[in-house]
């Protein structure tokens, strides 16, 4: 179990970490994380997150990177105040292109392709070329906290005593847990916007 906590811990530091340090490096490191927890996990209890959507969709994406390391380079973090006026729920957007998503998830087993129709819409954002995961990322957060919550897993440091305390908070005030990740703008459309971000953004 000893093996167990110290993965969750080491993703919700590594999950912190890249909330305000935000480029390919904190990412990359985090989805790491998540296949490393995922295994400690099972190990100590049996219990996996292959029935959450949204590690399906970023495991793949790890593999893609793990395997392809410069492929990584083609992701776009883009603050959303360095965009033209858009309202979303999240501070930032982490654009993948399309043809990668769809290449990461060709290459999952056979029997989770079946549902690779519903994997794709239920826990990602697509705008013509280009796919924001980053509300995958925040609601697979949530996921990790509930589940590891109802196994009685104990953990510590302050990265997971805050997201403990913002999520007791959205408790308490009735607001939800996870975010629908949807994006408006007014003058143009959403996804002619987001691919002129993820062409000229650096």
């Amino acid at each position: 179990m000893k093996s167990c906590q110290a993965a969750a811990e080491r993703f919700f530091r590594l999950y912190h970490r890249c909330c305000v340090e935000h480029d390919q490096d904190t990412l990359f490191n985090l989805l790491n994380s998540i296949h490393s927890l995922n295994d400690r996990l099972q190990k100590a209890t049996s219990e996996r997150f292959y029935d959450c959507n949204e590690f399906v969709v970023l495991k793949a994406l790890r593999n893609l990177f793990h395997h392809e390391a410069e492929i990584v380079n083609e992701l776009r973090i883009i603050p959303v105040e360095k965009l033209p006026p858009i309202s979303t729920d999240l501070l930032f957007l982490c654009l993948v292109p399309r043809s990668l998503v769809l290449q990461s998830l060709e290459q999952l087993e056979r029997k989770r392709r079946m549902h690779e129709e519903d994997i794709i819409r239920s826990a990602l954002k697509w705008y013509g070329n280009v796919v924001n995961i980053n509300p995958c990322i925040f609601n697979f957060a949530v996921h990790v906290f509930e589940k590891l919550k109802g196994l009685d897993v104990h953990i510590g440091g302050n990265e997971y005593a805050e997201f403990r305390a913002s999520y007791e908070f959205e408790e308490e005030a009735g607001y939800s847990h996870f975010v629908t990740g949807d994006i408006s703008c007014h003058a143009e459309s959403v996804e002619q916007v987001l691919e002129l971000a993820f062409t000229d953004f650096y």
